[in-house]
């Protein structure tokens, strides 16, 4: 299925974005961990997850039919919104992805995190396993 085949694609398609880079550790010491320009870093990224949305306040599930597709993408980003929005609150919004990366609790994000990026990208046919795409790129994809 195409991703703009959603009322709300656009969301989706910065959601996926997120998921995407949260759930790409090889991307994360790359990308974040040397400060490659393009990408924004760890907080930019936890925003884009929840964004608009308030996915931090109340469950995806209210987004079935006009984010998600179904429950079970719901339910998969839920988990992974909890357990990325926990980090952010216990490293702090401006603390540098080392801190993130170094934090206990940040491969069971990672893991929560692909585990969603795997089952949308798969949903929306297209390859979860190719790099992350820029934020340059994802303006584009995302304009009128």
């Amino acid at each position: 299925m195409p991703l703009n085949d959603l009322p709300w694609w656009r969301w989706r398609a910065r959601l996926r974005s997120a998921l995407h880079m949260l759930s790409d550790l090889g991307f994360q010491q790359e990308t974040w961990l040397t400060g490659r320009e393009g990408y924004g870093d760890v907080t930019d990224a936890v925003y884009r997850l929840v964004e608009d949305t308030w996915l931090d306040r109340w469950s995806a599930e209210k987004y079935v039919g006009t984010i998600f597709r179904d429950s079970t993408e719901a339910a998969l980003v839920d988990v992974a919104v909890l357990r990325v929005v926990r980090l952010l609150h216990e490293v702090g919004a401006d603390a540098p992805a080392s801190a993130y990366l170094g934090h206990p609790g940040w491969p069971d994000a990672v893991r929560a995190a692909r585990e969603a990026h795997l089952t949308l990208a798969g949903n929306d046919g297209d390859d979860p396993q190719a790099p992350p795409k820029s934020l340059d790129v994802l303006r584009i994809l995302t304009q009128v």
